[in-house]
């Protein structure tokens, strides 16, 4: 096989990988999406919904929650009826929409437990 005949069959490969390689870069950079999943415009972490009726765990949660003070993913309050709106919670021990974990490290996010003005800041 020549030298000339190699570079033509791996131009097509080196553009392949080029593509690929711009286009998640590209992807990496849409906003309101952040690498540990998070989807603020949506009010969801990988396809679940951060409101809704939720069961506390001890193990195979859905989210592994922290509870913080400062910078919080999602401010959470814990509602009665009508979990209806990014960052209500009601809490329920058959038929959730999710399950959490509480752990003091290496959280899926991080909460901070509010009376008012739940959801996340944009």
């Amino acid at each position: 096989m020549e030298r000339g005949e190699i570079m033509q069959r791996s131009l097509p490969r080196i553009a392949l990988f080029s593509l690929s390689l711009f286009l998640t870069l590209i992807l990496a950079a849409i906003p309101g999406i952040t690498d540990d999943g998070i989807h603020p415009e949506k009010c969801s972490f990988k396809g679940i919904q951060l409101y809704g009726k939720v069961k506390v765990v001890e193990h195979f949660p859905d989210i592994q929650v922290q509870v913080v003070e400062s910078f919080p993913d999602l401010k959470v309050k814990w509602v009665k009826h009508f979990p209806d709106v990014c960052g209500k919670w009601k809490q329920v021990d058959h038929f959730p929409d999710f399950k959490i974990q509480y752990v003091n490290s290496f959280p899926d996010i991080k909460i901070k437990l509010v009376d008012s003005f739940p959801g996340m800041d944009s």
